[in-house]
């Protein structure tokens, strides 16, 4: 999956990824100094912790994986099985925490063309794969290029659903037949994104506190024609792999090529948060969520000691709910004890 482009791309306009301009501090935290700790579900984290923890090949984390899934096995207290073997470390740079969300797009679509089912979503061309910067959207939309190569691996009936999809990098696409087939990405045409939300505010379309993905797929299906154009205004363009093999009960794949899970993944920065480490994120806000998340997948636009993005699920009431997440907090990282203790600085915060 790519979160690279999402947290721009919806609405939020005046959030841009920044890179931390300080060393990052490293505190030892005990658990009683997290929020809401003793009431989470730490089975279910487990669970999702044990769906990637595999692929760790550092020893200290290996080591504790194999642990897990003893304790797994064994039905035994999820809660003492990370309290034992972990520490708090809280991960500070100089950016304030910020928590967003994202979710996996269900479209509707047909293997074949028709009349309602248009708007192809593509293979990448070897061409593509070869050049750094290749065709702009438009280019690839409009021109004859494409045609005739069996690039398609879908077409579907709706060409902002469709920009969306790109946006998020992975989806579903429901069949007439009731099948669903997943899709992943596969790669990029090197162009730089270009908001168009901040575009339909540029033309004096919105305010820019007016924006949001909904607002932002109801005008194009309102204006057709404008509204294509308006897509095209972004000149990045994504392809896409079919990753049916990916169970439908299962989430989509994230950077450890492993599903992640609803309400318990999130994607960080990995140059602060290993990939599979748990992370005990406080978000606050309307609804203030206190949570045992393991941290399985990243993108470009998720930069920081401080910064994450939940894993809402599949479908438009998770597209809803993810749209509308851009929430202060804080999030601490749960390391293997000696690994906790090594990064960790004398004049933190206590």
């Amino acid at each position: 999956m790519i979160r690279t482009l999402k947290a721009l791309a919806i609405g939020w306009l005046t959030m841009t990824a920044s890179t931390a301009q300080s060393e990052p501090t490293y505190t030892v935290l005990d658990f009683s100094q997290l929020d809401g700790w003793a009431a989470d579900d730490h089975a279910a984290a487990l669970r999702a912790f044990l769906n990637t923890c595999a692929d760790m090949k550092d020893p200290d984390w290996s080591s504790l994986c194999a642990v897990a899934q003893a304790e797994a096995r064994l039905h035994s207290n999820a809660a003492s099985f990370f309290e034992l073997f972990f520490r708090p470390v809280l991960i500070e740079d100089d950016a304030p925490g910020l928590f967003t969300g994202y979710f996996e797009p269900e479209l509707t679509g047909s293997l074949t063309p028709s009349a309602r089912y248009r708007f192809p979503i593509y293979r990448m061309p070897p061409e593509a794969r070869d050049a750094s910067v290749w065709l702009s959207r438009a280019e690839i939309e409009t021109s004859e290029l494409m045609k005739g190569r069996g690039l398609e691996i879908a077409w579907v009936d709706d060409p902002v659903e469709l920009f969306f999809l790109q946006i998020q990098g992975s989806g579903r696409v429901k069949l007439p037949n009731g099948r669903n087939i997943r899709v992943g990405y596969a790669g990029a045409n090197g162009h730089t994104y270009r908001s168009v939300g901040a575009e339909l505010v540029r033309r004096g379309t919105f305010q820019p506190h007016q924006v949001s993905a909904e607002v932002i797929k109801n005008w194009v299906r309102r204006n057709a024609e404008e509204g294509l154009e308006l897509l095209r205004h972004n000149p990045s363009f994504v392809f896409f792999r079919e990753v049916s093999h990916v169970p439908a009960d299962k989430g989509p794949l994230g950077a450890m090529n492993r599903s992640v899970t609803d309400m318990r993944t999130i994607a960080v920065d990995p140059a602060f948060t290993p990939l599979g480490a748990p992370v005990w994120i406080e978000k606050d806000g309307a609804n203030p969520m206190r949570r045992l998340m393991i941290a399985q997948d990243t993108g470009s636009a998720i930069k920081g000691a401080q910064r994450a993005d939940i894993f809402f699920g599949t479908g438009d009431a998770a597209g809803r709910e993810a749209g509308q997440l851009k929430d202060p907090g804080r999030m601490v990282v749960l390391m293997p004890i000696q690994r906790a203790y090594a990064l960790a600085t004398v004049d933190g915060p206590e």
